[in-house]
């Protein structure tokens, strides 16, 4: 009963917030597509299926960062970084920003994410992170979100070790999610954004494999 208050409470929280972060931002989410548009050939907007909420697919929105058709020889990969060729010069400033993101409050006002909630991956990579991880669908119990308890404090995915990592806080999030965690973690989002230092740090664990048997 609790945790079903909780989530109606973070339906409540992005419905409201969401309209209004997406009116403020529209002028930059517009300039940031018209330089896309200028600088490289493609579509500005891009979408992507991803794994939501109980394993099911929705479609993703964001600004394109990368070259257009980028994994067409290579394949699906994870981004390197801020070594990775793929990315635009314009995609590398909007990704330091996080603008590129911002389509995504579509997606939470149809419901197929939240504010706050652990990452959404592509089907592709689901499908061998659940060979590769024990209880990797723990995560997909609550909506993907913009942001999230492991964003905050570790870097985007780069390998399995990251993606474990990433586990443990996601599904620390889970058990414990409430309205003053999802506060701290929008404020720490926003420090982020413009650089400074996170209200709160909890460093990231050497990753423990959990016991087959565990339910």
């Amino acid at each position: 009963m609790a945790h079903r208050a909780v989530y109606a409470m973070k339906t409540t929280i992005d419905y409201t917030l969401a309209p209004i972060i997406l009116v403020l931002s529209l002028p930059f989410l517009l300039l940031a597509m018209a330089l896309v548009k200028i600088t490289s050939f493609g579509p500005a907007i891009y979408r992507q299926q991803r794994v939501g909420l109980c394993g099911r697919e929705f479609t993703i929105f964001k600004i394109r960062t990368m070259f257009h058709e980028c994994e067409k020889d290579s394949g699906i990969q994870w981004s390197s970084g801020k070594s990775d060729i793929r990315i635009t010069p314009i995609g590398r400033i909007l990704r330091a920003l996080h603008i590129d993101e911002l389509p995504q409050l579509i997606n939470v006002l149809k419901g197929e994410m939240s504010l706050v909630g652990p990452r959404p991956e592509r089907p592709e990579i689901v499908d061998d992170l659940r060979v590769s991880v024990y209880f990797y669908d723990r995560r997909h119990e609550v909506k993907p979100g913009l942001t999230g308890f492991a964003q905050v404090h570790l870097p985007p995915d780069a390998n399995i070790l990251t993606v474990k990592n990433k586990l443990i806080y996601d599904r620390y999030y889970i058990g414990r999610v409430s309205f003053w965690l999802d506060m701290k973690i929008l404020c720490c989002t926003a420090l982020k954004v413009v650089g400074l230092k996170l209200l709160y740090c909890r460093p990231p664990k050497r990753c423990a494999t959990p016991a087959k048997s565990e339910e």
